[in-house]
């Protein structure tokens, strides 16, 4: 185990002998660090945290430590971190509360780029790319593969769909739909995220079923709900219009118009 002799690791944190902990960083003593993980020099890991294999916490961010949430009074809530993430210099990622859960959760693959901040109760998928200084607020559900531009930011509460896309600068305070592309303040829908679903291998046949799904939904003349039947009725069928379909159907904010 490589730790450096100024760090801090307080009795009781369960660190895989594989770790690498830089100088002046700490690990907290509900702490556990599976193998591989690479904490940098000022970096503070603390709280009832767990983080899987081969993460690394660059110097000076803070994974752990209590909600930024007046309500919250000390009680036992978590951090929990899956494989492969990185977090960059100052980025902040805050344990659950009680009345949102109690659990905090960021998946794999993902790449949190320097000071972005992840609020308490916070669902976060994999493969999700926060560029600098994004700011989630609590409780907001990303699925997998949401890419948000430098300095977007998310209200309380706020559900993103898979493979969408908040362009920089977004201020995001109603749902953003699977596979859509928002910008602005406040942000509206700007198309189809056609880039994104190239590179994650989606075919032509279902690029073309979404985007035809997205004009009737979203720029046709019949209101949402209307729109939503009638799309089902055509493509329900198909995994990626079932799984939008029912995105929509489950938002409680609203959605991205």
């Amino acid at each position: 185990m490589a730790i450096h002799p100024t760090a801090v690791v307080a009795p009781g944190a369960e660190v895989d002998p594989s770790c690498e902990i830089g100088p002046y960083a700490v690990i907290g003593p509900r702490v556990k660090l599976g193998p591989g993980n690479v904490i940098g020099a000022h970096a503070v890991v603390e709280g009832d945290t767990a983080l899987g294999a081969g993460n690394r916490i660059f110097p000076h961010a803070v994974l752990g430590q209590i909600p930024q949430d007046l309500k919250y009074a000390g009680e036992p809530t978590r951090l929990l971190v899956g494989e492969r993430n990185q977090f960059r210099e100052f980025t902040t990622v805050h344990l659950g509360t009680a009345g949102g859960g109690g659990v905090t959760r960021i998946g794999s693959g993902c790449l949190m780029m320097a000071n972005s901040h992840v609020a308490h109760d916070c669902q976060v998928g994999d493969g999700c790319i926060l560029a600098n200084s994004v700011a989630l607020g609590g409780h907001v559900v990303a699925e997998d593969h949401v890419i948000f531009g430098g300095l977007a930011g998310v209200h309380q509460f706020v559900r993103l769909g898979r493979f969408a896309f908040l362009a920089a600068g977004s201020v995001v305070v109603m749902d953003v739909p699977p596979y859509c592309t928002v910008q602005g303040d406040r942000a509206a829908l700007a198309g189809v995220n056609t880039v994104g679903l190239a590179r994650a291998g989606y075919t032509e046949a279902q690029g073309a079923r979404i985007r035809a799904a997205y004009r009737k939904l979203f720029r046709g003349k019949l209101d949402l709900r209307e729109a939503i039947a009638a799309v089902r009725a055509e493509a329900g069928g198909e995994p990626e219009i079932a799984h939008l379909l029912d995105f929509l159907e489950a938002s409680e904010r609203g959605v991205t118009r």
